[in-house]
């Protein structure tokens, strides 16, 4: 929870923001509108922070932002356009935990994920959790974890091949030895369809997706995927919690701009978006939707990045996950 000691603190952060340009013979940053490019579509979990952050950032920058869907190839297209960007912060990426994960699935990317961005602050992360059923006979993850040793190559649904579901699958798979049968939709609401009428027996999906269905008892969540527990989740326990753990694959959601920024330019944007996310409203909204809040700096979110680049790389390469 976010008090007073919080919300003045984030009063005192947007007082010391640092104003980029003054004294180095720029204009003001910003003097014009800011695009921010999302990979997937309105309404989802990618285009949720981007929307949430839009109305305070305007008032505190003083120029509009623009967001600007464009959805597909798991944000590669999205990702293109900030990479070919002019690195005047003007245009950034709402990116996604796929950002990193995309290059051990797409061997020819059209950009180098660690050369051509300047990772700039991650907002929150949204844990991966297995769902069933609400009429499945398994409540508890021992339960369905002896039916995957009595059942080799069980089924599980995603909401496509090289997304975070995936990779926690892969990652479960290979750690606790059971075979299971990967079957990718096309978005997530298929796939839940299948789950929730017993066609598939469970699913590997990004809470903040589920979330709606598992509120109205249409899906039951037997673990998290992440380092911790939820709020809107009381009671379902990590895969630690119950001896069953993986590495976390809580997809996270940040802002990423195109390689060449200026460093006080980057800590600029990174200081006013902590700032805002320290404020109780916007907090209280994310953790609603299931999420965590980060507030990682550009050190961080870079050092997150390169590392589950290369536990994803090891992991597509173990489990055989690739662009299809």
């Amino acid at each position: 929870m976010i008090g007073r000691r919080g919300m003045f603190g984030a009063a005192a952060m947007a007082l010391a923001a640092p104003a980029w340009g003054q004294g180095n013979g720029q204009a003001a940053w910003p003097d014009r509108p800011v695009r921010v490019v999302v990979g997937f579509p309105a309404g989802g979990p990618t285009d949720f922070p981007a929307r949430l952050l839009q109305e305070p950032l305007q008032r505190l920058w003083g120029q509009p932002i623009v967001i600007e869907n464009r959805a597909g190839a798991s944000g590669i297209l999205a990702a293109e356009v900030v990479a070919k960007a002019a690195p005047d912060g003007y245009s950034l990426l709402m990116g996604a935990s796929t950002h990193a994960s995309n290059p051990a699935v797409y061997p020819r990317l059209p950009f180098d994920t660690v050369r051509d961005f300047t990772p700039i602050v991650a907002i929150y992360n949204s844990p991966t959790v297995l769902f069933v059923a609400p009429d499945s006979p398994w409540h508890t993850m021992q339960e369905l974890m002896a039916e995957m040793r009595r059942t080799p190559g069980m089924v599980y649904a995603t909401s496509g091949n090289g997304t975070s579901g995936h990779f926690a699958a892969a990652m479960f798979s290979l750690r606790q030895h059971v075979e299971l049968t990967h079957v990718a939709y096309r978005g997530a609401s298929p796939a839940f369809q299948d789950v929730m009428t017993g066609r598939v027996p469970m699913t590997f999906s990004t809470l903040s997706g589920a979330l709606p269905l598992a509120r109205d008892g249409k899906l039951r969540a037997l673990a998290i995927c992440g380092a911790q527990r939820v709020e809107v989740l009381p009671g379902v326990p990590t895969l630690d919690e119950v001896g069953l753990g993986i590495p976390d694959t809580s997809p996270w959601y940040g802002f990423i701009g195109p390689a060449g920024m200026a460093p006080a330019l980057v800590e600029r944007i990174a200081h006013d978006v902590q700032g805002v996310l320290q404020r109780p409203e916007i907090a209280r909204r994310i953790i609603d939707q299931g999420g965590i809040i980060m507030a990682e700096g550009p050190a961080a979110f870079a050092a997150r990045i390169s590392h589950e680049m290369a536990e994803t790389a090891a992991v597509a390469r173990d489990a055989n996950i690739r662009s299809e």
